[in-house]
């Protein structure tokens, strides 16, 4: 009896336990493959796509399945397959839709049948928005980056390792969880990237999570404002409908909207969306966005998406696609990114849907409407609101599942072959793709070889004028994964080797970076330094030596010694170029230096998620310099001396701001807290993200009358900052600290609190002031500083045509400072930025006590 029950089992189990394949080819009317088209099946609520030769493949375990396909614009066909263990071949074929017009009585002033259905849309929208309390699904991802041109130079720099074709192939399986309103934990189980076989995917499936239930879609990278969704509550200020008619899916009635936007260049989709008639939810929809809506890097991206009933009254994406095209700088290229969602897991949020219900008007308002030949009054409507269901009955996730970090990729994830990915990609790879994967694979063995690194090193490695001159020059080893870079000759916005003040006449500074990093990301720098000044006649240098040994809190030690000349401000407020610049043309030396030969010890690392530590210890002796040069390119005046201000500042709280040389023992603290920080995690790395709170930070400062230090006293502030978003009404970031001192027993003007000013032409740091003496204002008392800034993104330009045109935008910026001696100093500033996407340029005001003081143009970069 043991031996035929054995038998029977060996014989019957394939056909009741083993999986079977089922493949084949979605095709229009004209037998052309439908590229990701969706497939859904409706026993285990999971779906797939189709390739982009409209192929589709699926690992089925035995039994009866009934699979709905559908792509947009077409109709939806369902079939019923059985798997049995063998593969089976089921080859689909669709045709368009067919368009039912409803027979409606068209008066000049009546409205397309269009609005009302979109009306009632957009009056539940919040309902369908949050119909499913919580949800799991999993997700397969598949990016594709093509390069269909490649220029043989960009701005006089040669272009190596780029080739046409795909440049960017990678698959990752992600299991999502989501609960409302805005809890997420997702991991990656699965990563593959063409030609990295050590690398990790960067696809996310929920940044792919998109909802045009959302009022505002903020898709990152394209845009600062955000788009407005076509059922958005003020939607109907953004677009125009059209009805193009509808057609019957599973007993549904499926109306086809075009979506037309009413101002050409507002921040909008344009398109069709499909709208489910009596339920008014979205069954799928093919929107598009263009360079006219605002968008930056890409000249459109397609937005497609399937919605399918994942439970009787929840509807869930099965898939999404995002086409995009870009163009510039002589490259032009095109890609993709899909995600299929699958095995999916609700918990509703209702037990019932709402029921939209019209009101009906009074007869003899219809009458009335009648006899005057008007159009009949427009219907009203009230929501019988959902039965709601119990959120604490069966909850679908537990809460420990769910906390800051938002995603986490696994240390294997890319460790699985080739028969894994057949096994489980959802979506087939197109011949081309395939051939990616052999390609590359084989090729990233020649790739990390000495020999190909090293050819491609000599043609990266050549010196050019803008490095030489103007970015600074970097010689790479490729194969070590080490560099050594030197600093432009000459810089407007970063230090250069050639350099003029009064103090030290003309300035050589040389410094020499040399970096490498390890396969775990670990890395280190040495940096020597060597500065000589001309006339003054004084040889100085410097070593830095830094090791980031934590890459998951970004743990840094760092030791620097030596001899050399820095800023009195330690804030550095002027660069070299700009202070040679107003030095020679304008007599005006706004630098102000001094030397110290120095030793310092730094640490700086996250204790905690969002709490971060940076730790200071240094000994100096610092010493006064002199003015040595007094050469400008305006002719000395008759009397033989110059406008150059002595190398001392003036300063309101000093009446002579001179000091002796002395020595000083420092030890600073800075903590800094961003409460619900969210974060990803990958195996070499952790990512920090935003939160909705801003950081709060606290900082302690003391000199110590120690081991023959000089200086004693002592200084703290508490600060806060953050940005924070408007919609299309733009962005504003803000920064406020407060300080106070006490324990002055020692000081100098080196160890006053500074600020960050600027008297010059050319912006400081939009963080700080923009007509503030770099000195006036220092102080070892009490003070309250404040920089807000709000960026328009084009909120207002938008509505003047070459301005929109041109992409520039509008910026406000308003800075405070409060001292002793400043009492309350405002700027207020006026600005445009990204003109000629680089440049901005601000007219700035300052007050003080209510009374004008002074004004000014100033001009910066502003990306």
């Amino acid at each position: 009896m043991r031996f035929n029950l054995f038998v029977t089992l060996f014989i019957l189990l394939p056909a009741l336990c083993f999986s079977g394949t089922l493949r084949g080819r979605l095709t229009d009317e004209n037998g052309q493959g439908l590229p990701f088209a969706s497939i859904y099946i409706k026993e285990t609520t999971s779906g797939t796509a189709t390739n982009e030769n409209g192929y589709y493949s699926l690992q089925l375990d035995s039994g009866i399945y009934t699979l709905e396909f559908k792509y947009v614009g077409y109709k939806a066909k369902t079939e019923i397959v059985k798997i049995n263990g063998h593969p089976v071949e089921l080859n689909v074929q669709l045709l368009p839709e067919v368009l039912n017009l409803k027979e409606v009585v068209v008066r000049a002033a009546d409205e397309d049948p269009a609005y009302p259905i979109m009306r009632n849309a957009i009056r539940l929208r919040k309902y369908h928005q949050n119909e499913a309390l919580a949800w799991s699904a999993r997700v397969y991802m598949k990016s594709v980056a093509r390069m269909d041109k490649v220029p043989s130079k960009v701005l006089g720099i040669r272009v190596v390792d780029v080739d046409t074709g795909i440049v960017y192939l990678s698959e990752s399986v992600s299991q999502l969880h989501v609960k409302r309103p805005n809890k997420i934990n997702e991991r990656v189980i699965s990563s593959r990237v063409s030609g990295q076989k050590k690398g990790f995917s960067f696809n996310q499936a929920s940044e792919m999570n998109v909802s045009f239930y959302d009022n505002l879609l903020k898709i990152q990278g394209l845009s600062e404002r955000g788009f407005v969704s076509p059922l958005a509550n003020n939607a109907l200020f953004f677009y125009k409908y059209q009805y193009l008619g509808a057609f019957e899916e599973n007993g549904r009635t499926i109306n086809k909207i075009k979506v037309i936007p009413r101002r050409r260049n507002d921040p909008v989709f344009e398109g069709i969306i499909y709208i489910c008639d009596g339920a008014w939810r979205i069954h799928s929809t093919d929107l598009k966005l263009t360079k006219r809506a605002g968008i930056e890097f890409v000249d459109f991206i397609r937005v497609r998406q399937v919605y399918a009933p994942v439970l009787e009254h929840v509807w869930m994406p099965v898939s999404q696609k995002f086409t995009f095209e870009a163009a510039g700088l002589g490259f032009k290229g095109r890609g993709y990114v899909t995600g299929v969602y699958s095995n999916y897991k609700v918990q509703a949020a209702y037990k019932k849907p709402p029921v939209l219900e019209e009101i009906e008007p009074e007869p003899e308002v219809i009458a009335a409407a009648t006899q005057a030949a008007k159009p009949t009054p427009k219907p009203k409507f009230k929501i019988i609101e959902p039965e709601k269901a119990d959120p604490a009955e069966k909850p679908l996730h537990p809460d420990k599942l769910f906390s800051k970090e938002i995603l986490v990729i696994e240390e294997k994830s890319n460790k699985r072959d080739s028969l894994y990915w057949d096994k489980i990609r959802p979506v087939p790879l197109t011949k081309e793709e395939s051939k990616d994967y052999v390609k590359k694979d084989k090729l990233e063995a020649v790739k990390e070889s000495k020999v190909y690194q090293d050819s491609l090193d000599r043609i990266r490695n050549k010196p050019t004028f803008g490095n030489l001159f103007l970015s600074g020059y970097t010689y790479r080893n490729s194969y070590e994964d080490n560099y050594l870079r030197f600093d432009p000759l000459i810089s407007p916005t970063s230090n250069s080797i050639l350099q003029y003040n009064t103090v030290e006449g003309v300035v050589t500074d040389v410094k020499v970076t040399y970096g490498r990093r390890f396969d775990d990301r670990r890395r280190y720098v040495i940096e020597p330094a060597v500065r000589y000044g001309f006339s003054n006649q004084k040889l100085n240098g410097k070593l830095r030596a830094a090791y980031v040994y934590n890459t998951t809190t970004n743990s840094i030690v760092q030791v620097e010694g030596g001899r050399y000349v820095q800023q009195i401000n330690n804030t550095d407020p002027i660069s070299p170029f700009v202070n040679a610049a107003y030095t020679l043309v304008a007599e005006k030396n706004y630098m102000k230096l001094y030397q110290r030969d120095f030793i310092r010890l730094s640490h700086r690392g996250e204790l905690a998620n969002g709490l971060q530590l940076t730790a200071n210890l240094e000994y100096a002796h610092r010493m006064p310099m002199q003015n040595t040069a007094f050469y400008s390119f305006k002719k000395n005046n008759p009397e033989g001396g110059t406008n150059f201000t002595p190398n001392v500042p003036e300063n309101a709280e000093l009446v002579d701001a001179t000091f002796m040389p002395h020595e000083v023992l420092m030890a600073s603290f800075y903590v800094s807290i961003k409460p619900g920080q969210r974060y990803i995690t990958r195996p070499d790395q952790k990512i920090n993200l935003d939160s909705k709170y801003p950081t709060f930070s606290l900082a302690y400062r003391t000199g110590i009358k120690a081991f023959g230090g000089d200086i004693k006293y002592s200084t703290a502030a508490i600060g806060i900052n953050d940005e924070v978003g408007f919609g299309l009404f733009g962005t504003s970031t803000y920064n406020a600290s407060a300080g106070v001192f006490w324990n002055k027993d020692e000081m100098t003007l080196l160890d006053y609190r500074h600020f960050t000013g600027n008297r010059t032409f050319f912006a400081g740091n939009y963080n700080g002031f923009q007509l503030l003496d770099y000195y006036k204002y220092s102080t070892n008392n009490n003070y309250l500083v404040a920089n807000y800034e709000h960026h328009f993104n084009g909120f207002l330009f938008n509505k003047v045509p070459l301005l929109r045109k041109l992409k520039m935008q509008e910026v406000f910026s308003l800075n405070y400072l409060n001292t002793q001696q400043s009492r309350n100093y405002v700027e207020l500033g006026v600005g445009v930025e990204h003109i000629l996407k680089v440049l901005r340029v601000d007219f700035v005001t300052s007050f003080q006590e209510g009374q004008k003081a002074r004004s000014g143009i100033v001009i910066g970069l502003g990306f």
